[in-house]
Protein backbone atom coordinates (compact mmCIF):
# COMPACT_ATOMS: atom_id res chain seq x y z
CA UNK A 1 0.00 0.00 0.00
CA UNK A 2 0.89 3.43 -0.77
CA UNK A 3 2.00 5.33 2.20
CA UNK A 4 1.10 9.72 1.67
CA UNK A 5 3.24 11.42 3.29
CA UNK A 6 3.22 15.29 3.99
CA UNK A 7 6.85 17.07 5.07
CA UNK A 8 6.75 20.08 6.50
CA UNK A 9 9.62 22.12 5.86
CA UNK A 10 9.58 24.50 9.25
CA UNK A 11 13.00 26.13 8.53
CA UNK A 12 11.60 29.91 8.50
CA UNK A 13 14.67 30.95 6.05
CA UNK A 14 13.65 31.02 2.42
CA UNK A 15 17.60 30.88 1.20
CA UNK A 16 17.96 27.28 0.24
CA UNK A 17 21.11 27.19 1.39
CA UNK A 18 19.65 26.43 5.16
CA UNK A 19 20.68 22.62 5.51
CA UNK A 20 17.01 21.55 6.81
CA UNK A 21 15.65 22.60 3.19
CA UNK A 22 17.86 20.06 2.13
CA UNK A 23 16.75 17.28 5.13
CA UNK A 24 12.95 18.13 3.86
CA UNK A 25 14.26 17.16 0.20
CA UNK A 26 16.14 14.48 1.17
CA UNK A 27 13.19 12.72 3.15
CA UNK A 28 10.83 13.59 0.06
CA UNK A 29 13.31 12.14 -2.22
CA UNK A 30 13.83 8.64 0.06
CA UNK A 31 9.39 7.93 0.19
CA UNK A 32 9.31 9.06 -3.33
CA UNK A 33 11.80 6.52 -4.21
CA UNK A 34 9.80 4.33 -2.04
CA UNK A 35 6.57 4.60 -4.00
CA UNK A 36 5.10 6.80 -2.01
CA UNK A 37 2.95 9.90 -2.16
CA UNK A 38 4.70 12.79 -1.19
CA UNK A 39 2.87 16.80 -0.38
CA UNK A 40 5.07 19.04 1.24
CA UNK A 41 4.69 22.58 2.81
CA UNK A 42 7.45 25.07 2.94
CA UNK A 43 6.62 27.49 5.68
CA UNK A 44 9.53 29.78 4.84
CA UNK A 45 7.34 30.72 1.66
CA UNK A 46 3.90 31.41 3.32
CA UNK A 47 2.32 34.04 5.10
CA UNK A 48 1.59 32.87 8.67
CA UNK A 49 -0.15 35.27 11.24
CA UNK A 50 0.20 35.01 14.95
CA UNK A 51 -3.28 34.70 16.68
CA UNK A 52 -3.77 36.80 19.93
CA UNK A 53 -7.13 36.15 21.34
CA UNK A 54 -8.46 32.53 22.76
CA UNK A 55 -11.56 33.87 20.99
CA UNK A 56 -9.67 33.51 17.45
CA UNK A 57 -7.78 30.01 18.45
CA UNK A 58 -11.45 28.77 18.79
CA UNK A 59 -12.57 30.15 15.60
CA UNK A 60 -12.38 27.34 12.44
CA UNK A 61 -9.82 29.05 10.25
CA UNK A 62 -9.92 30.64 7.60
CA UNK A 63 -6.91 31.91 6.02
CA UNK A 64 -6.54 29.97 2.41
CA UNK A 65 -2.95 28.94 3.14
CA UNK A 66 -4.06 26.78 6.61
CA UNK A 67 -7.05 25.55 5.39
CA UNK A 68 -4.91 23.84 2.51
CA UNK A 69 -2.56 23.10 5.35
CA UNK A 70 -5.49 21.32 7.42
CA UNK A 71 -6.78 19.28 4.08
CA UNK A 72 -2.94 18.01 3.06
CA UNK A 73 -3.20 16.70 7.15
CA UNK A 74 -6.09 14.97 6.70
CA UNK A 75 -4.98 13.52 3.50
CA UNK A 76 -2.04 12.15 5.33
CA UNK A 77 -0.48 8.96 6.60
CA UNK A 78 2.53 10.40 8.09
CA UNK A 79 3.71 13.53 8.55
CA UNK A 80 7.65 14.71 8.27
CA UNK A 81 8.44 18.08 10.59
CA UNK A 82 12.00 19.34 10.04
CA UNK A 83 12.90 22.71 11.54
CA UNK A 84 15.73 24.06 13.68
CA UNK A 85 16.12 24.41 17.12
CA UNK A 86 16.42 27.90 18.01
CA UNK A 87 15.93 29.50 21.58
CA UNK A 88 15.58 25.23 22.54
CA UNK A 89 12.20 24.82 20.52
CA UNK A 90 10.86 25.21 17.56
CA UNK A 91 11.21 28.90 15.67
CA UNK A 92 8.39 30.95 16.03
CA UNK A 93 7.20 30.42 12.41
CA UNK A 94 6.65 26.99 12.70
CA UNK A 95 4.77 27.56 15.96
CA UNK A 96 2.36 29.89 14.85
CA UNK A 97 1.85 27.75 11.76
CA UNK A 98 0.37 24.93 14.44
CA UNK A 99 -1.60 27.45 16.40
CA UNK A 100 -3.29 28.58 13.04
CA UNK A 101 -4.18 24.66 11.72
CA UNK A 102 -4.97 23.92 15.16
CA UNK A 103 -7.62 26.56 15.14
CA UNK A 104 -10.69 25.57 15.27
CA UNK A 105 -10.80 22.40 17.47
CA UNK A 106 -8.98 20.48 14.32
CA UNK A 107 -6.66 18.80 16.50
CA UNK A 108 -8.69 17.86 19.06
CA UNK A 109 -12.13 18.44 20.51
CA UNK A 110 -12.19 19.38 24.06
CA UNK A 111 -15.35 20.53 24.30
CA UNK A 112 -17.06 17.73 26.50
CA UNK A 113 -15.97 15.19 28.85
CA UNK A 114 -12.46 14.67 28.17
CA UNK A 115 -10.35 15.02 25.02
CA UNK A 116 -11.54 13.52 21.34
CA UNK A 117 -8.39 13.21 18.89
CA UNK A 118 -9.27 13.89 15.68
CA UNK A 119 -6.43 12.84 14.06
CA UNK A 120 -5.38 9.21 15.39
CA UNK A 121 -3.99 6.76 12.64
CA UNK A 122 -1.30 9.09 11.94
CA UNK A 123 2.42 8.73 12.56
CA UNK A 124 5.02 11.91 12.80
CA UNK A 125 8.62 12.54 13.03
CA UNK A 126 10.46 15.18 13.57
CA UNK A 127 13.99 15.93 12.25
CA UNK A 128 15.65 18.97 14.11
CA UNK A 129 18.80 20.22 13.39
CA UNK A 130 21.38 22.65 16.18
CA UNK A 131 23.76 24.33 16.88
CA UNK A 132 25.10 22.17 20.38
CA UNK A 133 25.18 18.23 20.59
CA UNK A 134 22.55 16.42 20.46
CA UNK A 135 23.68 14.22 23.27
CA UNK A 136 23.47 17.39 25.32
CA UNK A 137 20.26 18.54 24.31
CA UNK A 138 18.50 15.29 25.22
CA UNK A 139 20.73 15.01 28.83
CA UNK A 140 21.06 18.85 30.18
CA UNK A 141 17.53 20.10 28.49
CA UNK A 142 15.95 16.68 28.35
CA UNK A 143 15.18 17.68 24.37
CA UNK A 144 12.03 19.57 25.84
CA UNK A 145 11.23 22.24 22.86
CA UNK A 146 10.85 18.63 20.56
CA UNK A 147 9.03 16.95 23.55
CA UNK A 148 6.50 19.24 23.54
CA UNK A 149 5.81 19.13 19.99
CA UNK A 150 6.13 15.60 20.31
CA UNK A 151 3.87 14.95 23.11
CA UNK A 152 1.99 18.47 23.49
CA UNK A 153 0.87 18.94 19.63
CA UNK A 154 1.01 16.18 17.91
CA UNK A 155 0.08 13.40 20.50
CA UNK A 156 -2.43 15.97 21.60
CA UNK A 157 -3.85 15.50 18.16
CA UNK A 158 -4.03 11.57 18.04
CA UNK A 159 -0.46 10.85 16.05
CA UNK A 160 1.27 7.88 17.28
CA UNK A 161 4.29 6.64 16.77
CA UNK A 162 5.57 9.98 17.13
CA UNK A 163 9.78 9.81 16.31
CA UNK A 164 12.60 12.25 16.30
CA UNK A 165 15.65 12.58 14.37
CA UNK A 166 18.10 15.34 16.06
CA UNK A 167 20.96 16.77 14.44
CA UNK A 168 23.83 18.12 16.62
CA UNK A 169 26.74 20.56 15.36
CA UNK A 170 25.27 21.11 12.04
CA UNK A 171 27.14 24.57 11.93
CA UNK A 172 30.29 22.29 12.61
CA UNK A 173 29.55 19.72 10.37
CA UNK A 174 32.20 18.81 7.25
CA UNK A 175 30.88 17.94 3.84
CA UNK A 176 31.12 13.89 4.80
CA UNK A 177 29.01 13.91 7.81
CA UNK A 178 26.40 16.42 5.84
CA UNK A 179 26.17 13.77 2.91
CA UNK A 180 25.72 10.89 5.66
CA UNK A 181 23.03 12.87 7.22
CA UNK A 182 20.85 13.49 3.94
CA UNK A 183 21.85 9.51 3.88
CA UNK A 184 20.28 8.67 6.65
CA UNK A 185 17.12 10.75 5.82
CA UNK A 186 16.97 9.16 2.84
CA UNK A 187 16.75 6.21 3.96
CA UNK A 188 14.09 7.34 6.77
CA UNK A 189 11.75 8.34 3.70
CA UNK A 190 12.63 5.54 1.77
CA UNK A 191 11.05 3.25 4.94
CA UNK A 192 8.51 5.99 5.94
CA UNK A 193 8.96 6.44 9.10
Amino acid sequence: MRRKTLIIDGHPDPDRQRFCHALADAYAAGAVAAGDETRSITLAETDIGFLRTAVDFAKPPTAPVILSAQRDIEWADHIVMVFPLWLGGAPALLRAFLEQVACGSFFADTSGRGIQQRLKNKSARLIVTMGMPAFIYRLVFHAHGVRNIMEGVLGFAGFRPVRATLFGAVEAQNAQAQKARLARVRDLGRQGR
